[in-house]
C-alpha cells in the first residue's frame, strides 16, 4: 500500500467548506419515506451480510422505492473514500484494511435476495497499488459462482493513481455493464471532483470497449451544479466518441450544507430534451429525469439495453 497522508477523521475537509443554502426541492423531486415490508426485509439482509449500500451512504432518494423490489446497490471495499468530491455524502478519511470475505457476502446477498441483476459500486481506494481492481474482480467470480443467472454492473473508481494494467483484472472478470461516472462538465472538475481527470475518465471507458467489445459501458452526470446546456452536449458527444452506450442524467441534490451548492433545479420537460438529445447522438440507451441514479431501474435497463443492441445487429 501507498503511505498516503490521509487524514484519520470522517469528512476532515468538509469542515472548512463555507455553508451553502439549501434551496427547497420542487414537487417533482420530492419522495415518501420508506415503510413497506420488503424494505425492510431487504435492509436485514443487508445488515445479517454486514454490507454497505451506497443508497445510505449516499442518501439515494430511491432507496425506499429499490429497497422495497429487493433491489440494493452494494457497496465494496468499506464506507471511507479517500477522495473528498464537493457532491458526495460519503465520509472521507483512512479507509480499513480490504475484508478478504466480502466477495463471498455479498454473492451470498445476492443469492438470498434472487436477484436477476445485481449493481456493485466502491469508495475510491487511492490506498491500494490496485485500486481495489482485484477485489472488483473477486466479487464478481464470487457473484457468478453462487448466481451464475444474474446480470452483474459494476459502477467503478477512476484507477487514477494505478497502473494501466490494472484495468484489465476488472475487464477480464467479465462483467456485464462498466459503469463509471463522469458525474459533471469537464469546466466544474476543479470544482466538483478535484482528486479526478476528466479526460483519464473518458480513457478508461473507452478502453474498457477495446479490451472487451462485448461488455456495455455506461456512464452518468448531475445537472443543477452550474453547467450549461452546450457543456453538457459536448459530455454527450465525448462520451459517443469513447463508445459509450448507455447515458444517465439527474438532478443533482446537495446532501448537506457543507457540500456544493445547487445552481438551480432542472424541470422535467428540460430531462426529455436532454434525452431526445442523447438518443440523437447514438447512444443505446439513455435515463434522464430529475431523480435518475445510476443503478435506478438498472436490472430494466439492462434488458432494454440488450434488446436495442441486437436491434442495432439486426438480430431483434
Amino acid at each position: 500500500m501507498r503511505d498516503l497522508k490521509i487524514p484519520e477523521q470522517r469528512h476532515p475537509e468538509k469542515a472548512h467548506r463555507p455553508d451553502n443554502a439549501q434551496p427547497k426541492k420542487p414537487d417533482w423531486i420530492r419522495v415518501k419515506a420508506p415503510t413497506s415490508k420488503e424494505y425492510m426485509e431487504t435492509k436485514k439482509i443487508m445488515r445479517e451480510n454486514r454490507l454497505v449500500t451506497v443508497c445510505e451512504e449516499a442518501g439515494c432518494p430511491n432507496a425506499g422505492e429499490c429497497w422495497s423490489q429487493g433491489h440494493a446497490t452494494m457497496m465494496i471495499m468499506g464506507d471511507i473514500c479517500t477522495r473528498g468530491c464537493t457532491f458526495c455524502n460519503i465520509a472521507t478519511g483512512r479507509p480499513e484494511n480490504l475484508d478478504v470475505f466480502e466477495p463471498g457476502r455479498v454473492a451470498h446477498a445476492v443469492e438470498k435476495l434472487g436477484l436477476n441483476h445485481v449493481v456493485i459500486t466502491s469508495v475510491d481506494r487511492d490506498d491500494l497499488d490496485d485500486g481495489g481492481a482485484d477485489h472488483f474482480a473477486q466479487t464478481i467470480r464470487a457473484v457468478r459462482h453462487r448466481s451464475p443467472g444474474t446480470t452483474i454492473e459494476i459502477l467503478t473508481p477512476d484507477f487514477l493513481k494505478c497502473a494501466p494494467e490494472v484495468l484489465e483484472v476488472v475487464v477480464e472478470a467479465k462483467p456485464d455493464v462498466f459503469n463509471h461516472n463522469l458525474e459533471t462538465v469537464p469546466g466544474l472538475y476543479q470544482e466538483v471532483r478535484p482528486g479526478a481527470r476528466y479526460f483519464h475518465s473518458l480513457r478508461l471507458l473507452q478502453r474498457v470497449k477495446e479490451l472487451d467489445p462485448t461488455i456495455f459501458t455506461k456512464s452518468g452526470i448531475m445537472v443543477g451544479l452550474g453547467e450549461e446546456r452546450p457543456q453538457v452536449l459536448q459530455v454527450m458527444d465525448d462520451m459517443r466518441a469513447a463508445d459509450v452506450d448507455f447515458m444517465t442524467i439527474g438532478q443533482y441534490l446537495q446532501p448537506t450544507p457543507k457540500h456544493h451548492a445547487v445552481a438551480r433545479f432542472i424541470t422535467p420537460d428540460e430531462f426529455k430534451s436532454y434525452e431526445k438529445a442523447a438518443y440523437n447522438k447514438g447512444f443505446l440507451m439513455v435515463s434522464a429525469t430529475p431523480l435518475t441514479r445510476s443503478s435506478y431501474h438498472a436490472g430494466d435497463d439492462f434488458a432494454r439495453l440488450r434488446e436495442a443492441r441486437l436491434k442495432k445487429l439486426g438480430l431483434g
